[in-house]
């Protein structure tokens, strides 16, 4: 057992308390399955904001009573600090998990995307609630496998790639897992492509990480779109992670550096050929992640998104990383790598098409990367998991 509650009312909750939305679809369409897997369960959703709320609708199932919508909305106070600091710490988040604390101990157990919650066993230690958490993305970076992933009873992963690097650094144990897939690709697989642009030329995703260390965008960004503004070979869409343009100081507390966000100049909204989007819902639902012939990043996990469909990728060292034989680069391997954007032009003509060698780079890691199961969907397999877990019966 994992809590002194009978096992048919467990308490289980769906907790969204980022800023954003980009972490929403990694968790969000488990809801419903696991409401379906676990009818005795009490499953409900917990949001900090109306737009998460609004989100997490759209992957319910209609069709299932619609679970409780729970609000831990931060003070003003906590918003104003944050914005005093440029939006640097994540204050609004903290503030609302200390305030909800209470609440949070109501509950058997907390299904979450982040690793911001370890705050709850940091700050009180205590049996419950259970903490699981599910990673939002499959990359690359050291970040993903942080010491704070220890503070979790139960966490949900896409594939063996995440497992072993878990295992080998110790933040995960043989018995606390689950291999379960990827939900991020169920909630998005049936919506259809779209057509950016009036025209038939290459469409080349430019999608900058907002780490001030790692991105691309603060040593090449404006360079890059000032290439694609002069030129009328390609289309660009720039939809970088959706972080970097919601804060006025970029912060790594991993890297200990800052940057100030920089502007974009309007001038390239008036380009038909070069689609500017800093942070719609279409930045984190896979539209642009499809709609691109040419990756162009650095070290965002939404490569492997874009590979679910090998294509040929460009990768931007703008940080003069040591790249070859590093874990954290894996991606990497799958095209070309820039250490200076003179060489741009040149590569985009050459990347195409995809050469054999970089489609069998892209294909190996996507295998081990997302556990794919045709029997049953990642949704379904996360709430089998949670309940075994749980001790809920199904």
């Amino acid at each position: 057992m994992t809590s002194d509650s009978s096992s048919d009312s467990r308490r289980i909750g769906f907790l969204f308390n980022h800023d954003e939305l980009h972490q929403v679809a990694h968790i969000a369409p488990i809801i419903s399955a696991l409401q379906r897997q676990a009818p005795g369960a009490r499953v409900e959703v917990i949001t900090s904001s109306d737009r998460q709320a609004l989100a997490v609708r759209q992957f319910l199932d209609s069709a299932l009573p619609a679970p409780v919508f729970r609000s831990i909305r931060p003070n003003r106070w906590s918003r104003l600090a944050e914005n005093m600091l440029g939006k640097m710490v994540p204050l609004n988040r903290l503030s609302s998990l200390k305030r909800s604390s209470a609440l949070f101990r109501d509950f058997d157990a907390l299904v979450v995307p982040e690793t911001t919650t370890t705050f709850l066993r940091k700050n009180s230690p205590s049996e419950r609630p259970k903490l699981i958490f599910f990673p939002h993305g499959a990359g690359d970076r050291s970040i993903g496998f942080s010491p704070e992933i220890r503070l979790f009873d139960y966490v949900l992963l896409p594939g063996e790639k995440t497992r072993d690097r878990m295992l080998a650094v110790g933040v995960i144990r043989p018995d606390n897992h689950r291999i379960v897939g990827y939900p991020k690709f169920e909630a998005f697989a049936n919506r259809r492509p779209v057509k950016l642009f009036d025209n038939d030329r290459p469409v080349v995703l430019y999608n900058p990480h907002f780490d001030p260390l790692l991105s691309s965008w603060f040593r090449f960004g404006e360079s890059i779109l000032d290439y694609f503004a002069n030129q009328n070979d390609y289309n660009l869409i720039f939809a970088p992670h959706v972080m970097l343009f919601q804060r006025k100081i970029l912060a790594s507390v991993e890297h200990r550096l800052l940057r100030f966000r920089q502007r974009i100049d309007s001038r390239y909204d008036r380009l038909d050929h070069m689609h500017i989007d800093t942070g719609s819902a279409r930045s984190v639902d896979m539209t642009y992640t499809r709609a691109a012939d040419i990756y162009l990043g650095d070290v965002s996990s939404q490569i492997y998104e874009f590979i679910q469909n090998p294509r040929p990728a460009i990768f931007l060292n703008s940080h003069g990383a040591e790249w070859r034989g590093n874990a954290n680069y894996e991606h990497w391997t799958f095209g070309p790598v820039l250490d200076d954007i003179a060489d741009l032009g040149a590569t985009l003509d050459a990347v195409s098409p995809l050469s054999d060698s970089c489609r069998q780079a892209q294909a190996r890691a996507f295998a081990y990367s997302f556990d794919m199961d045709r029997r049953k969907s990642p949704s379904q397999r996360a709430a089998a998991a949670i309940a075994e877990f749980m001790d809920i019966p199904q």
